[in-house]
């Protein structure tokens, strides 16, 4: 293969719309979660992983699971979680079984906005996907990402609604 190569050239196109497509849909997401409830997109991710936990056996992410979900640093997580920690969102604790991990749990304050704010992420997402899907460059994607959600994929490992609802 050359750089010339039609395979990588169509390769690197499906890449440029794939690029553009989740950077339009973060900033409509971002602007609406902003607007309404004074969350950025990564607060919002970091709040629903957290929610997520639960006690007993492997219910509680450590740190660098935790970043690893949100798809950040373990640098860039921890000031993330200090944000919202300041914020009265989320507290730490220290690991019952090993005192050198620090577990993060959502106060009650950041269900109560998580809550609120699901609804605002969702209907930010659906308005983004439906202008997505007047670019003919970007509807096949838009539809591919239909599919996945119908099959239960919540994008992060986690079953998603379909799942859920079972």
């Amino acid at each position: 293969m050359t750089a010339t190569d039609p395979a990588l050239t169509a390769l690197a196109g499906g890449w440029a719309a794939l690029s553009l497509l989740q950077a339009r849909i973060e900033a409509h997401v971002e602007r609406a979660l902003q607007a309404r409830h004074g969350l950025s997109m990564r607060e919002y991710a970091l709040l629903e992983v957290l929610s997520r936990q639960h006690e007993g056996l492997g219910g509680h992410l450590q740190m660098n699971q935790v970043a690893d979900a949100v798809v950040l640093s373990q640098s860039a997580t921890t000031r993330l979680v200090s944000r919202l920690e300041d914020r009265g969102l989320l507290s730490r604790f220290l690991c019952p079984a090993d005192r050198r991990g620090i577990y993060t749990n959502v106060s009650e304050a950041g269900l109560g906005l998580l809550e609120e704010a699901r609804p605002t992420s969702g209907a930010a997402l659906r308005e983004a996907l439906d202008e997505a899907l007047r670019n003919p460059e970007l509807a096949p994607l838009v539809t591919a990402i239909e599919a996945v959600d119908a099959a239960g994929w919540a994008g992060s490992g986690a079953p998603g609604r379909a799942a859920a609802a079972r």
